[in-house]
């Protein structure tokens, strides 16, 4: 297949003229829809009929999403002209940014590829369905019905709901652009300025004036690029919630209006503020903090990016379409037109599609997403079904009862969305101080510049503008932009190293804080796969007892099966071969070996085979006490032994757990496993509390009711299940061996999936929140002992006024303080 995204042709050339509402179909040129990929027929590629037409389609993926929702797939906007154009035979495309975009003639392709963003606006607007609801990130409690910005802080506000087949965050897009773009600007105007001090005299060889208007320009274009920040600055003050935006608009803005005076007018500064006979400039000040300040939103963004991705993983649990029975006739349809009563049918290898319960047939269905059980569940009539889970081996019939947002899947969805919007960001810190910071700074320059244009020297209004700008470049809050995101970013490359991968500030700071760890059993303590760990003889010795069960077992794929062949190789017996197998559902299995009839399973099978298991019965009750799963042996009508099966406890679990209540962490258990199991569990490792057969709903609340009784809580898990637990916790922490959805759900993930990380994890997290501290200070009392100065405090004593170039080099100081505080967190011991 070929991506034809710069094919050019002249057939449809309008000159970018066009006067049709819609581009005819191109002949000749035949195009996946979906994906925009150009489609060969002749090599027997999936199709679909829609509306009287054949569309084709370069993979069964993309024939599914047209199916699902033809319309969205059907005609596309030239961005250029406004023509409508048609998807699956548009011979016109170009890809921009990760997003394609379709051409009704070659002339508006090219005026697109010359300059996209003249086409696309100020900023890309995020995607989201109809009727969907947009929160700001900072401030969940504003919700509005569309995209826009936050009227608190100015921020761009974000589907509440993220979709499926969403791309990645627009503006975290738009804002790397704007970077890559730049950061080049800001490091030549950079290097222009320090030039003298780096031994390349560039004013001396440019000349005074192509020196400056060459900073003049770059700067100014770093500015447009940024103007994003500016215009959030400017809402701050509309709306009367001055914080950080307040702080780089008013800084930066004086920084910069300041140097276009000097360049525009420089004979309105006193000579006393010359340096060569022309004022300062701060060009290279405002646009290296814009891009500082650039960067570290590109990071904030980056980690909340990553919260809608573990809806999207849930999402991707069901299928796009279901398998309809009507009037004896199987019919695919989309899942949207399932309807509570429709018999589906699910074949081996399929997602069920929806909640309900089976009707016909039976099988086994890996429930593991839910559950986080490994062991695949035997389902046969009248039993029920979960949207989302696996079927495993045989095909069956099912009522759909759930459909849509009231499936069990859809719940904790919405469950895992709404734990994510109720975080606050440890920002809230530096914009708490900014709230009486700002209008204090603003404040003072206004002060000084009365005071200087009253009472001073002359030419005082010179002095009283100098003045005023060097308090607000003083206060201008690079340092405090940097104090998060530098340690965050030095604090996750040393977690790296130590197998923590930490997802957001935040969670550093919930994590130093908790005193309450609540944690999954299935793949966190234990291992997650089931193996052999007794046999026990009973007519039989103990090596023919396991040859008989890995005989039966050796034709099954059930888990438990597994772990019982496994086992026999592992101790060296070797299973004869048997014949006449048959599953017995929800029991067990039976079959001929060597001539004798020979049963495995639960007590009901060897109840069913008239088998009395004796002195055996106590011993089963004895490992099922301890946690075990145990089969019965029978041979020809007798009972032979006992086959114990269970998930074993990780190595490094008992260390683990002390060394959490050596830190003072009370440690609970929460499981959807059967209580016997999990009390088995508890007292072997000492827990503190244990809570059995708990659905993904009952996590949540266990969590909730922590959380009000005054408990920080952090929750500890693997599986899709965990996952609004995960994310209801005051800090989530995924296992790196257990699902994608449990890792993205969770704000710390333990690479190696050891549970001991979690004390690494911890004395991570206090260090790092000790260094966060640290830098807010740094960045605070610069400011705050900065300004006084900058505004003249020692000119009546010692006749010292500060220039805006000391004021520039003390708010390049913090930042270094900043930064270099910072670095200090990768030899912090874990």
């Amino acid at each position: 297949m070929s991506d034809t995204s710069h094919t050019h042709s002249h057939a449809h050339d309008h000159g970018g003229g066009c006067c049709s509402a819609k581009a005819a179909p191109a002949e000749g040129v035949i195009r996946d829809p979906v994906c925009g990929m150009t489609v060969d027929p002749s090599k027997g590629k999936p199709t679909a009929a829609h509306d009287g037409r054949t569309f084709h389609f370069c993979s069964a993926g993309c024939r599914e999403k047209f199916v699902a929702a033809p319309e969205t797939y059907l005609t596309a906007k030239d961005p250029v002209c406004g023509m409508t154009v048609d998807r699956a035979s548009a011979r016109h495309m170009a890809k921009h940014e990760g997003q394609r975009f379709y051409f009704c003639s070659p002339r508006c392709q090219e005026k697109f590829e010359a300059d996209p963003e003249s086409f696309l606006g100020d900023r890309p607007a995020p995607t989201a369905p109809a009727g969907a609801k947009w929160t700001c990130p900072m401030h969940p409690e504003i919700v509005r019905d569309g995209p826009g910005d936050c009227p608190i802080c100015g921020m761009a506000l974000e589907p509440m709901m993220p979709t499926a087949d969403a791309g990645p965050n627009p503006e975290l897009v738009d804002f790397r652009r704007r970077l890559w773009i730049g950061a080049p600007m800001a490091a030549l105007v950079a290097v222009l300025e320090m030039g003298d001090h780096l031994g390349l005299p560039f004013r001396d060889w440019l000349g005074p004036t192509v020196f400056l208007w060459t900073q003049a320009i770059l700067a100014t274009a770093v500015v447009w690029l940024t103007r994003v920040f500016f215009r959030r600055g400017w809402n701050s003050i509309v709306n009367r919630s001055p914080n950080m935006w307040t702080l780089i608009a008013i800084g930066t803005g004086a920084a910069w209006l300041f140097s276009i005076a000097a360049l525009l007018a420089p004979g309105i500064f006193p000579h006393a503020m010359r340096h060569d006979g022309a004022p300062p400039v701060y060009f290279e000040a405002t646009a290296v903090i814009l891009i500082l300040v650039l960067i570290g939103q590109i990071m904030e963004l980056t980690a909340r990016d990553r919260t809608g991705d573990a809806i999207r993983a849930l999402m991707d649990l069901a299928p796009k379409t279901a398998r309809r029975v009507r009037d004896g006739k199987d019919e695919d349809v989309p899942l949207d037109e399932v309807r509570a009563g429709d018999i589906l049918r699910v074949r081996p290898g399929e997602a069920v599609p929806v909640d309900g319960a089976v009707t016909e047939g039976h099988s086994s269905v890996d429930e593991s997403m839910m559950t986080g059980e490994p062991v695949p569940v035997e389902k046969s009539v009248g039993d029920a079904v979960t949207g989302g889970t696996l079927n495993r081996t045989g095909g069956f019939l099912m009522r759909a009862e759930r459909v849509g947002a009231e499936t069990t899947l859809s719940r904790i969805v919405a469950l895992v969305a709404q734990a994510q919007r109720s975080r606050a960001p440890i920002q809230a810190l530096a914009d708490r101080v900014a709230n009486w910071f700002v209008p204090a700074v603003v404040a003072v320059a206004v002060i000084a510049f009365l005071a200087w244009w009253i009472f001073g020297p002359a030419p005082a209004l010179s002095y009283a503008f100098v003045a005023a700008v060097s308090v607000l470049i003083i206060a201008c809050p690079c340092a405090l932009g940097l104090a998060t995101p530098m340690s965050i970013m030095v604090a996750t490359g040393r977690g790296a190293h130590a197998g923590v991968l930490i997802r957001d500030a935040e969670a550093l700071e919930r994590l130093a804080k908790v005193d309450v760890l609540v944690v999954d059993k299935t793949g966190t303590l234990t291992e997650g796969r089931p193996s052999l760990t007794e046999v026990v003889p009973g007519a039989l010795p103990e090596s023919e007892v396991l040859a008989l069960a890995a005989a039966l077992e050796r034709g099954s794929e059930h888990p438990l099966a597994e772990a019982i062949v496994a086992g026999a190789e592992a101790r060296g017996v070797e299973a004869p071969e048997a014949r006449d197998f048959a599953a017995v559902t929800g029991k067990g299995v039976t079959g001929t070996v060597g001539g004798r009839h020979v049963a495995l399973g639960n007590a009901a099978l060897m109840e069913d085979q008239g088998i009395a298991p004796g002195d055996l019965a106590a011993r089963a009750a004895e490992l099922q006490a301890e946690g075990r799963t145990v089969m019965f042996l029978g041979v020809d009508g007798a009972p032979a032994g006992i086959v114990a099966v269970a998930d074993r406890i990780k190595d490094t679990t008992a260390e683990a757990i002390r060394g959490l209540h050596e830190a003072g962490i009370r440690v609970v258990m929460a499981t959807g496993d059967a209580e016997p199991t999990a009390r088995a569990v508890a007292r072997t490792l000492g827990l503190d509390e244990v809570r059995a057969g708990v659905s993904p709903e009952g996590k949540g609340a266990l969590i909730e009711e922590l959380q009000r009784g005054g408990r920080s809580v952090a929750m500890a898990g693997d599986g899709v299940n965990d996952a609004p637990a995960l994310a209801a916790a005051d800090v989530g922490i995924a296992m790196g061996t257990g699902a994608d959805v449990a890792v993205e759900s969770a704000g710390v993930t333990l690479v190696r999936g050891d549970l001991t990380g979690i004390l690494r994890a911890r004395r991570l997290a206090e260090a790092t929140m000790a260094n966060i501290r640290q830098n807010l200070f740094f960045a605070f009392v610069y400011n705050t002992a900065g300004v006084p100065l900058a505004a003249g405090i020692l000119y009546p004593f010692l006749g010292i006024l500060l220039s805006p170039v000391f004021a520039a080099a003390a708010m390049s100081l913090s930042s270094v303080s900043v930064i270099g505080n910072a670095l200090r967190l990768r030899s912090a011991r874990l």
